[in-house]
């Protein structure tokens, strides 16, 4: 837009008075040395007056990490305050983190989960600023350096262009950087902070994407990270959440965000239970017959899968037999278990027909090619026969199967077990890790379970369910997924409460499998207990809004990724801990 000339100035009146012919005031009035002794006075006073406005940025403390050197920075610092949101590279959008006060020191790390260890040392701590870049060091991790930048309302480095290229010096610069012989595990990573910089350093791009969140989270938290290194790892191996999506519908926005969510605590497994009595809810192109509505379709799920990658978060598929397949069995009747009157066992397939095995395969086949990850879980749990006072007696036509395979005295739980091996071998033969629940391991039978597959605990209620420990000292690993408290039940049946992250944090620990009785310790270190996941199950589909399981899940996922991350008890009490919690996901 252009604007129209400057009308010209009408001439300056000459003043009257004792300095008329000095339009400059006293100073033009001044001669020789009295006039550059009052120069050299009037430069030191402004000189001083700049040099204190300045002293917030030019001070070599903690507080004065300031990347915009000059008089222009108190007003770049409200600037900052009053940024918006800052889309993130997935789409979610959470308000920049604050500069924060430069004046001040900054805290020792405030993280979800907490870090294991950090050494303070003197010198500048870091800060995130507009002006800094994030710096992928390794071509492979340039999909963190993006995000990274994008969530803390940075630049990437091949992105700042002229504008700020890439600079040693600059303070609020991260680098990440990959050093494939680091001790410590995949998912171990050090944050090095000095002289206003930080860098992350890990063996693999999954343990420097950790080391990412760590800093997101401080700068959420207390502006950044003071001087110092922090060294972290996790001491559980598999840290997770499962969704039963079968008998309530979840969208795949909806997963996306609980990723998410899993992402920025360190949590790196959703499990997802695919089909039960009450529906199925996945595309399905072997058996479309037993697909229900609402559904989540294959490009969805991939959709789903591409982003869990991403956030290196692993999408274990279940599909759950010889029980909870109601869904399967609406489409074909003729496979369900029968009761010698003829009434239908409900959920249960009748597991001496070679057809049901055939369907079964089928399906774990199909979806052992879309999920591309390293497991598959089996289920195993409640199958109705086995849970009869006398199954023999219930189900003669199982018996005898049972009889006519494995010889005189086999019982049901023989081709119960069977059953299951048969599954695995298929799920096996697609090269995944075979998951089961533990009330799938039938004690005295004669045919065991193969010894391959892992045991995820969830409950010591059936009848004939073994002890934890029993499962420990017979060398099976084990997940925790202990309904006592890591059990969300839609509508609270059967006895169930809603699990608060309170008892979690205060209570829980992986090593506490079955109701709150922790397993002797010689048995519960990582490599015996693996791991533990929080579960939702949608008994009472209708009980909850999606938004409200959300809600419910937050604070326990939060206990839950602390106490697998750190094995030591946490320092902050629960109410610190969950305000925590809120802040570090640019809630607070």
């Amino acid at each position: 837009m252009r604007f129209p000339p400057r009308p010209p100035r009408p001439p300056r009146r000459s003043p009257t008075g004792r300095h008329a012919r000095s339009p400059g005031g006293p100073l033009r009035a001044l001669r020789g040395p009295r006039r550059a002794l009052y120069w050299a006075l009037a430069t030191v006073l402004a000189t001083a007056a700049v040099l204190l406005a300045l002293r917030p940025v030019l001070d070599g403390g903690d507080g004065g990490d300031s990347p915009h050197r000059g008089v222009g920075a108190a007003a770049h610092r409200t600037a900052q305050a009053q940024a918006p949101a800052t889309p993130t590279p997935d789409g979610e959008d959470f308000p920049a983190p604050p500069r924060g006060d430069r004046g001040k020191p900054l805290p020792d790390p405030r993280t979800v989960p907490a870090v294991r260890s950090y050494e303070r040392a003197d010198g500048t701590g870091w800060r995130p600023a507009d002006r800094a870049v994030v710096i992928a060091e390794d071509d492979a991790l340039t999909d963190e350096s993006k995000r990274l930048a994008g969530e803390l309302g940075m630049l990437y480095a091949k992105d700042a262009g002229g504008d700020r290229p890439a600079d040693p010096g600059q303070r609020g610069d991260i680098r990440l950087r990959l050093d494939p012989g680091r001790a410590g595990g995949a998912e171990a990573y050090r944050i090095d902070v000095a002289d206003g910089g930080a860098t992350v350093t890990a063996a693999t791009d999954t343990g420097v994407f950790y080391g990412t969140r760590t800093l997101l989270q401080a700068a959420r938290a207390g502006g950044g990270v003071p001087p110092g290194r922090i060294d972290d790892r996790p001491d559980r191996r598999q840290r997770g959440f499962m969704v039963d999506i079968a008998r309530k519908h979840f969208s795949a926005a909806w997963l996306s965000d609980r990723l998410r969510e899993m992402a920025d605590l360190k949590l790196n497994q959703l499990h997802l239970h695919l089909s039960d009595d009450q529906a199925f809810r996945i595309e399905s192109d072997s058996h479309p017959e037993v697909v229900s509505n609402p559904h989540l379709t294959k490009a969805q799920v991939r959709d789903i899968l591409e982003l869990a990658a991403e956030l290196h978060i692993t999408v274990i598929p279940e599909i759950d037999s010889p029980g909870h397949l109601g869904a399967v069995l609406d489409a074909h009747p003729d496979l369900q278990l029968k009761t010698p009157e003829g009434s239908p066992v409900e959920g249960a397939i009748d597991i001496s027909k070679p057809r049901a095995a055939r369907i079964v395969d089928d399906l774990l086949t199909e979806y052992a090619r879309l999920f591309p990850g390293p497991y598959m879980h089996i289920g195993g749990d409640e199958y109705v026969a086995l849970m009869a006072s006398d199954p023999e007696a219930r189900y003669p036509h199982l018996a005898a199967a049972a009889r006519e395979r494995f010889g005189a005295g086999a019982a049901v739980a023989d081709l119960n077990a069977a059953w299951l091996n048969e599954r695995a071998d298929t799920v096996k033969k697609r090269g995944k890790k075979v998951k089961a629940w533990n009330d799938g391991f039938i004690p005295g039978a004669k045919v065991g379970p193969d010894r391959d597959r892992e045991v995820e605990y969830w409950t010591g209620k059936e009848a004939f369910a073994r002890d934890p420990q029993a499962f420990l000292e017979d060398g099976w690993q084990l997940v925790n997924l202990n309904d006592e408290y890591l059990y969300y039940v839609l509508g609270e049946p059967n006895d169930f409460t809603y699990p608060t992250g309170k008892r979690i944090y205060e209570e829980w620990t992986p090593a506490v499998l079955r109701g709150t009785r922790p397993v002797p310790e010689r048995l519960a270190g990582p490599g015996k207990v693996l791991g533990a996941r929080f579960a939702v199950w949608g008994d009472r589909a209708g009980a909850q809004t999606p938004e409200q399981v959300a809600e419910g899940v937050r604070l326990p996922l939060a206990a839950l990724a602390q106490k697998v991350w750190d094995p030591r008890k946490p320092r902050p009490g629960w109410g610190e801990f969950a305000d925590l919690a809120g802040t570090v996901r640019g809630r607070g």
